[in-house]
């Protein structure tokens, strides 16, 4: 985190400590219902890919990032994903044993797994793709076009403050 992001949280901590008594209400503190709302679209765009296709959450970011790519070092998908090694690792396994994806090794090193999509895997991103965006659309039809801007924009925002 910047100098900027710590003066801010500091400053953010000051003002709660100013507000004597104040106790903690979790319907209405900020990172639970960003969290709770993050699991609600995740359920949401689930409905996509889980019944219809035998996904896992896990397995279905792994799908997303593998057909945007040619081929990427399994040390990537993680950090692009915020999976951790073991579920990269457990998802990119079902995909394999799927015929989904194919792994082979890095030619340069060979402890590091270089994974692609397969044709079957192609076309399944192609038919999920679409009922996927069709679904965000619908999620974020309930917003005017404003405020979908403000909402992208505040996440930006306080993504760019995490970093």
């Amino acid at each position: 985190m910047g100098r900027s992001g710590e003066v801010r949280r500091r400053e953010a901590t000051e003002r709660v400590t100013a507000q004597n008594g104040r106790e903690l209400d979790l319907q209405h503190y900020f990172p639970y219902r960003l969290a709770r709302l993050a699991e609600q679209v995740s359920l949401a765009i689930a409905e996509v890919y889980s019944e219809r296709f035998a996904l896992t959450r896990q397995e279905w970011r792994v799908l997303a990032i593998l057909g945007a790519r040619r081929e990427i070092a399994t040390k990537e998908i993680g950090p692009s994903t915020t999976l951790d090694k073991m579920q990269v690792s457990r998802a990119v396994q079902g995909l394999q044993a799927r015929g989904i994806a194919s792994r082979k090794h890095h030619p340069d090193d060979r402890r590091e797994l270089i994974v692609s999509l397969t044709p079957a895997g192609r076309a399944l991103y192609r038919k999920i793709v679409p009922l996927a965006l069709a679904r965000e659309t619908e999620l974020l039809g309930v917003l005017t076009p404003e405020e979908a801007k403000v909402l992208d924009r505040a996440m930006h925002k306080l993504s760019e403050a995490l970093s």
